[in-house]
């Protein structure tokens, strides 16, 4: 699922757009979200402090000393995969706005057609974007590869599982393994692991634990292949620890 995070001063403005938004999702069969719609700058950076967020909608001018050009600014220097779209009244703002790698800029007042026509394109952009998002149900549904904790092999299908909810799809590992970078490592038949989230090893249960209480189980035929991949990547510094013996 795609989350969104909307901000503008305008509050009118902002559930307004969230509206939009939603109703271009539900017609478009779009697995997204809004996962957070703010009024004020304070709260769209605390909030991106601590959460995963895919695309940012932000208002330019914000009538506080944080522009939406300052929001940009601080993403890009932590992530440069981020959607950022900017929207204003004011048009000598659009060149400072790409300065931002910014995908698009709507002008205010933002009409449907025009905010579909830019989500669409967004869709159709990480369609054609291998390293970030993995692809299910004929490109019907997208996940961003980082919320991925695990992939489980269930029968003839694949369950992937994030924090918030399971995706299930008709595949298997040999079908997407050449896909997935290099931070998903087989670590059990029935299991592939995105080392980046494992929070703790459980050595006596040969468990990989992530947060919040969720778990996979290490195979015997796997656990050093694990650990070598954690060690050698530098992934080790997630950990609170590590008390894993072969």
């Amino acid at each position: 699922m795609l989350n969104f995070v909307i901000c503008d001063d305008n509050v009118a403005v902002l559930n307004r757009l969230a509206k939009m938004l939603e109703a271009i999702f539900i017609n478009n069969n779009i697995d997204a979200e809004i996962s957070l719609k703010a009024s004020n700058a304070s709260d769209v950076i605390k909030y991106l402090k601590d959460n995963k967020v895919d695309v940012l909608i932000l208002d330019i001018n914000l009538n506080s000393e944080i522009t939406g050009c300052d929001i940009a600014d601080m993403v890009r220097k932590k992530n440069k995969d981020v959607y950022i779209i900017f929207s204003t009244g004011h048009l000598e703002y659009a060149l400072i706005a790409y300065k931002y790698k910014t995908f698009d800029f709507l002008p205010k007042p933002i009409v449907d057609e025009r905010l579909e026509e830019t989500i669409l394109r967004l869709m159709d952009d990480i369609k054609h974007t291998p390293s970030k998002f993995i692809k299910l149900n004929n490109d019907k549904t997208i996940i961003n590869q980082d919320e991925i904790n695990y992939i489980k092999k269930d029968g003839m299908k694949l369950v992937f599982c994030t924090n918030t909810r399971t995706y299930e799809t008709y595949s298997s590992f040999n079908k997407i393994q050449n896909c997935l970078p290099k931070n998903f490592v087989r670590c059990h038949k029935s299991y592939m692991v995105n080392v980046k989230n494992i929070s703790n090893i459980n050595s006596n249960k040969n468990t990989i634990l992530f947060s919040p209480n969720e778990f996979c189980s290490i195979g015997a035929k796997y656990k050093n292949k694990v650990m070598e991949v954690l060690k050698n990547e530098n992934f080790t510094n997630n950990l609170g620890s590590i008390n894993y013996r072969k």
